[in-house]
This record gives structure tokens, sequence and C-alpha cells, in this order.
């Protein structure tokens, strides 16, 4: 299947007839998960513009979102007339976490942040992407240099299935414009400085000039910038 799926998005021109093409060329579940930043509510649009039906959009709500963040995510439900599915961590689990750590434990070490992440993100994504043939992502490669590898339609051994990356090759320009000509809505904290938006007491703006990634996790080893959704 790779080598078809490969082929088609060498061909196809726009973000539209790739969308399209892998929506026609898949016969199993199809997947696009958004955190409602600005490359995924690019590929938000291209999806609900064309009315693709067999691609199930969802989003992993952590529970520490901005407001800003719901903002946009019932904005963009109104605009395109549409529901998004939302995943939520178990509550035990958190509770559990929580009740032996503290309510922000994942400023005290690397151990308990990335704890955090497996059991408000990692997991959910798992229960979210169960049978599923193809993930669809809003990586570019700009965002880290530990992205630099991934390839716009690779396979994912861990989670058995195809990852496509349809903007990998996007810059931050480009996916401006497409909002503006478009009319998309977007979050408003990129107004102020925030580029990579996550989780409300783990990202912050950041300066020009700084790294992508430069405002999660700040307090951390700026070496990887990574929640474990993406390795």
């Amino acid at each position: 299947m790779q080598e078809n799926l490969l082929k088609i998005v060498a061909e196809s021109k726009t973000l539209e007839e790739k969308l399209k093409q892998i929506s026609n060329l898949i016969q199993g579940k199809i997947v696009f998960s958004t955190s409602f930043g600005i490359e995924d509510q690019v590929i938000s649009h291209a999806i609900y513009s064309q009315n693709i039906k067999n691609i199930e959009v969802f989003t992993l709500d952590t529970g520490r979102l901005f407001p800003e963040t719901y903002s946009v995510w019932d904005k963009t439900q109104l605009q395109y007339n549409t529901k998004i599915k939302a995943y939520y961590p178990n509550s035990e689990s958190i509770e559990k976490y929580i009740n032996e750590n503290g309510i922000n434990a994942f400023y005290n070490s690397v151990e308990l942040r990335k704890e955090c992440c497996s059991l408000r993100k990692v997991e959910p994504l798992k229960r979210a992407l169960v049978g599923a043939s193809i993930w669809i992502t809003g990586l570019r490669a700009e965002q880290s240099n530990n992205r630099n590898s991934v390839r716009e339609i690779e396979w994912d051994e861990e989670k058995q299935l195809y990852k496509f990356n349809p903007l990998l090759n996007w810059t931050t320009d480009e996916v401006i414009e497409y909002l503006k000509q478009n009319a998309v809505p977007y979050n408003l904290l990129h107004n102020e400085g925030f580029v990579s938006i996550g989780c409300a007491p783990c990202t912050r703006a950041i300066q020009r000039g700084d790294d992508f990634r430069a405002g999660r996790w700040w307090w951390e080893d700026q070496s990887k910038k990574e929640c474990g959704l993406h390795k």
C-alpha cells in the first residue's frame, strides 16, 4: 500500500487533492488528530470544505488546555457545521497521579512531566487510533530538528499504521497565507507570540528568533521538545 500512497502524494499537487486521493484510496479507517494549531486548522478546512466524510477528525482534551483553544474548537464546529470527537484521559489514572504527586508535579522532574503527558495524551491517543489504517497529522519539518527525518507518508511500526503528514514541507508563511485566504478560524494565542500551543501550564509565548518549540516545557533541557505522541 505504501508504494501506491507515495505515488499518489507525488502526483497530487494541492493539499485538497492529496486528502481527497487518500480518502478515495484507503478502505480502512482514516483519522486526523487536531490540537487546533494553525497547521491542524489548515487540514481541517481542507477536509470540511470538500465534505470528506470518511476522515474522522478527533482531538485530545487533556483537561489543561487554554480557554482560547476551547474557543477555536467551538468556532471550528460552528463554521463547518460538524462535531469533532474528543478523547479524554482516564479519570482514575489522573486522580492517582495528582493525589500522589501534586496538581503541577510536571514541573518537578522530567519523569513526572513525561508521565503526565503519557496519561493526558499518549494513552488517549492509543484509544483514538484503534482500528485506524492511516493517521493524518499536521507535522511540519520546520517545527523541530527532531522532525527533519520525517517523511510525508511513513509506516509507524509501533502503532502499526501509516502516518500521512501532508504539510511536512510547508513553511509558516504558507500556513498563515492559507488561513487568511480561506477565512479559517485560528487560536488567538498565535497573535501573542504563542507558536506551538499545548497545555496551559506547559506553554508560553516565545521571542522572535527562538526555536519553534522553545515555548514548550521551557524549564527542561532544550535538546528534545516532544511529548510522546510523535516519536
